[in-house]
């Protein structure tokens, strides 16, 4: 067998002849052209007349037992009546930037999806910011269609992916459970930037809006969507009441250790993941010190018996059922006599119709919290991103459900 007919089966590449071989300095060069004569267009794909030839260019291709593989081909150049002059589309790659080929790029983010960035740097002996580069050009080709078509139910939440207050607006798909879109920063501009993006047309599908009670992003959704629901996360909502608790706790510990000498202080040691668990979560020692608490600081225990008693409100489904009880518990939490509690209860007053709509669809932003997870971990494995770019090309990579397999070929 000739060696360009082996290097032809070994490549694999549909479309494509093997003309050449040669190695340059420990690198093996490949000869290729399409195996079309007529050059077609990049833009749209159509044969049109040559223009002229440029100079050879090199495109990276999978190594052959450890030795660097590089395609090489003077690139001819169109005249495209719809696209001007172009350089003519190859069947390695579609992309023009790209001097890598499309089995290269498919196995860089292969790996990426499932290592760092830097241990994959390493293994394909490129530079960390190309790996992002491909990252990008991987996710634009394989995201199937529009991942903001059809959209009716999103859940909006930000990411910190790194200090100095720097931010990410990421919105999901509650249907699919995927990220669809993110951007650099928070707040109304970021998520306007997204309905902007989505168009009269897709602005019009949107139902339910799910959300933490940030006022900027209600904002921003109650001017681009007014007739979706906005549906407040129980996550939040609830942490609202497990906060109140935990500051009262502090509060009563620094008014006994201000009190007079001898004050006895331990009835509230050792209290904290007690309040805040559930009662049928309690361990017999957490129970024991709850009923010390009752009989030792009535304050402390009123503000357990408050949270616990929210808590229940929310597991309930009638609407009618848990506004009535909610109208209650607001009462009940103004009139206790704790600092904490009253700020609260008039956050949940405030944000009352959020709430019973997440009793009314049953929604939360809970797959949200889950994808975040996911994308902190992958900024953790990066120990970093210098830039949103990067991090966002990471998460649309491993946060999208794209499925991508290592790259086989059958000679």
């Amino acid at each position: 067998m000739r060696s360009t007919s082996l290097l032809r089966r070994l490549l694999s590449i549909k479309g494509t002849i093997v003309s050449g071989v040669e190695i340059e300095g420990g690198l093996l060069m490949v000869d290729v052209r399409p195996i079309w004569r007529r050059p077609r267009c990049s833009k749209c794909g159509r044969v049109h007349s040559g223009y002229d030839v440029l100079p050879q260019r090199l495109w990276r291709h999978l190594d052959f037992g450890g030795i660097q593989v590089f395609l090489r081909y003077a690139v001819r150049r169109v005249n495209c009546p719809d696209s001007g002059v172009v350089v003519e589309r190859v069947p390695w790659n579609d992309e023009t930037a790209s001097r890598f080929t499309l089995d290269f790029e498919d196995q860089v983010a292969f790996l990426t999806q499932r290592s760092d960035k830097t241990t994959v740097g390493k293994l394909f002996r490129i530079a960390w910011e190309t790996v992002g580069t491909i990252v990008e050009r991987v996710v634009r080709r394989r995201r199937p269609g529009n991942p903001l078509e059809g959209l009716e139910y999103i859940g909006v939440d930000e990411l910190s992916y790194r200090k100095g207050h720097r931010y990410l607006t990421l919105v999901t798909d509650l249907r699919t459970g995927k990220i669809v879109w993110g951007k650099e920063g928070k707040g109304a501009d970021a998520l306007a930037a997204f309905f902007d993006e989505l168009g009269p047309e897709g602005r019009a599908l949107i139902k339910i809006v799910a959300m933490d009670m940030g006022q900027a992003y209600i904002s921003a959704a109650r001017e681009a969507v007014p007739h979706a629901k906005i549906v407040f996360d129980r996550f939040h909502v609830q942490r609202l009441v497990s906060d109140a608790v935990d500051e009262t706790r502090r509060e009563e510990w620094r008014r006994l250790r201000a009190g007079p000498v001898g004050v006895d202080t331990d009835s509230i040691k050792h209290t904290r993941w007690a309040l805040l668990k559930r009662s049928w979560n309690l361990t017999d020692s957490e129970g024991e010190r709850l009923s010390a608490l009752q009989k030792n600081n009535r304050r402390l225990y009123r503000a357990y018996l408050l949270k616990e008693t929210f808590v229940e409100t929310l597991d309930r489904r009638q609407v009618n059922v848990v506004e009535q009880r909610l109208n209650h518990w607001i009462s009940w939490a103004v009139r206790a006599r704790l600092p904490a509690f009253s700020t609260a209860a008039k956050t949940i007053r405030q944000h009352m119709h959020g709430i019973l709509e997440y009793i009314r669809s049953g929604l939360s932003n809970g797959v949200v919290e889950g994808l975040n997870t996911k994308a902190r971990l992958l900024t953790r494995r990066a120990y970093g991103f210098h830039s949103a770019g990067a991090v966002i090309a990471m998460i649309m990579l491993c946060c999208t459900g794209l499925d991508l397999q290592p790259v086989e070929k059958i000679a």
